[in-house]
């Protein structure tokens, strides 16, 4: 069974924490072909900051990788108070640590259903408030790292699980079915140069939902919002049938907008269960990640905006963490060790097939 996202969300805190002190540190390991290397564009990863008190950790972000996205701490719930004020201190570290190795920064995510802080709680029966704080606080976060966040997630899982219809929150409830609209020009209002980005999850593995996000982005696009960017997620799991991986980047690249592979990771449990053990489990995984990896790779080049990889070794995984998650995952590219893996070597095969 996948974790429940919204439980291994909550646990992110106390994750962080963890992260900070409570890790072995590992000797570093001779460096294998460093990933960025072999690709033509953005390779990505996300991280916390405890992660960065880790010298392999580092090592092998600073070998592999070309762009940070923060996995929970440039998020609203991190950074807005209960009050309405602003804490940016973990997200200046991430971005600290990207300005000084020549890293580019992409920022997530601005407006989630997920959240509803109780700052904007607080203001969702006064429209004008509502509104009002909504551009203060999106003002405040992209204005900072203006130049250095290359794009942000504004919208993020906009559509309902099951692809029947799509979800708000407090955002809807404080500026009705147009919230994305605002949301989008409020972003292009504090960053004009930024690339803006629509984002979502199960669009592989789900039609109805892939449906579902291309009508929100083709309504955006028609009402005139600065949309500029498709997002796919792409938590996948070995179950994926063979050429489903590429579904969604297929589809989403008819808009002629950059796409982002914006949080890729294959988990290895659960799934097939007529896979044996973790060799058979590992080619499953390494034969997905190389199909989506050239899917991505075959784009136009103005199209290929980020390849991004949800965390660096398995032990760092949020499929890890939590209630929910499972101690014997593997869905990265790098083991517990830090010793690249099959799914590594089927991405970088493809990425040097790109032209």
């Amino acid at each position: 069974m996948r974790p429940s996202r919204r439980a291994l969300i909550a646990a992110a805190p106390a994750l962080a924490l963890a992260a900070c002190g409570h890790r072995d540190v590992a000797q570093p390991l001779p460096p294998a072909r460093p990933l960025k290397a072999t690709a033509r564009f953005p390779v990505g990863t996300s991280l916390m900051t405890g992660e960065l008190q880790e010298p392999q950790f580092v090592g092998l972000v600073r070998s592999n990788f070309s762009q940070i996205t923060p996995e929970w701490e440039m998020k609203m719930e991190r950074i807005l108070g209960a009050d309405g004020s602003l804490h940016f201190e973990a997200a200046d570290q991430i971005a600290g640590f990207c300005r000084d190795n020549g890293l580019r920064l992409h920022g997530t995510t601005l407006v989630w259903y997920s959240q509803d802080p109780p700052a904007f709680e607080a203001l969702k029966d006064n429209r004008a408030a509502f509104e009002a704080k909504l551009r203060e606080y999106i003002g405040a976060v992209m204005g900072r790292y203006k130049g250095l966040a290359r794009g942000w997630d504004v919208v993020n899982e906009a559509v309902a699980e099951n692809g029947d219809g799509y979800r708000g929150g407090v955002w809807a409830a404080g500026l009705g079915d147009d919230y994305a609209r605002l949301a989008f020009e409020m972003a292009r209002e504090a960053d004009p140069g930024a690339v803006l980005f629509l984002n979502d999850y199960n669009l592989e593995q789900m039609p109805a939902k892939l449906n579902s996000f291309q009508r929100l982005a083709e309504r955006l696009l028609k009402a005139g919002a600065p949309l500029t960017g498709l997002g796919t997620q792409s938590h996948l799991d070995i179950s994926l049938a063979k050429g489903e991986a590429g579904v969604a980047i297929k589809a989403l690249a008819r808009f002629g907008l950059p796409i982002h592979v914006s949080e890729l990771d294959i988990s290895t449990v659960g799934g097939d269960f007529s896979l044996g053990g973790d060799a058979s489990r590992l080619e499953a995984q390494a034969r997905i990640a190389g199909e989506i990896a050239e899917a991505f790779a075959v784009l136009p080049a103005h199209q290929r905006y980020a390849f991004t990889v949800w965390g660096v070794r398995d032990k760092d995984s949020w499929l890890r963490g939590g209630k929910s998650g499972h101690p014997d995952d593997q869905p990265l590219l790098f083991d517990d060790d830090g010793r690249p893996k099959p799914a590594l070597s089927a991405i970088e095969a493809a990425f040097a097939r790109a032209k």
